[in-house]
């Protein structure tokens, strides 16, 4: 039976269909994932908790109905702290708030809305890298 190498999932959720669809179709060119949109974040959240670990990334926007990104993001690390989030907003977000949450962890990468999609697929990319870095360096130990 050929070794069966687990997919790598990730997670765009937005409340915007438009901007889920465009960003999963930029990151289509990555190897090795499988791509999830949500425009409800409850519904990601389900998701997430039956598949945690096989979770590698969250793509999440700050401002949503129902639960806000940060909320969002704060519940998926507490079911597995190892899956990697960026944060994308249009509105200002506060310097010192947001350097608190880089500094625990919470969240790893931000982008500022709108995106340039080419800046999308670059830190998504290094995310995964990231991810894939400590999971090496976990087996080593």
């Amino acid at each position: 039976m050929p070794n069966k190498k687990r997919n790598r999932l990730v997670a765009i959720i937005d409340d915007e269909l438009d901007i889920t669809v465009l960003f999963r179709d930029a990151m289509r060119g990555i190897q090795g994932i499988s791509i999830f949109t949500f425009t409800n974040p409850i519904m990601a959240l389900e998701h997430f908790k039956f598949n945690r670990n096989d979770y590698h990334l969250i793509v999440s926007d700050l401002r949503m109905p129902g639960i806000n990104g940060i909320e969002l993001i704060k519940r998926i690390k507490e079911l597995n702290p190892l899956v990697r989030t960026i944060l994308m907003t249009a509105f200002e977000i506060d310097d010192e708030l947001f350097q608190k949450y880089a500094e625990e962890q919470l969240i790893n990468g931000f982008l500022q809305k709108p995106i340039m999609l080419k800046d999308l697929v670059k830190e998504v990319d290094n995310q995964l890298h990231i991810r894939q870095l400590q999971e090496h360096k976990t087996k080593l130990q």
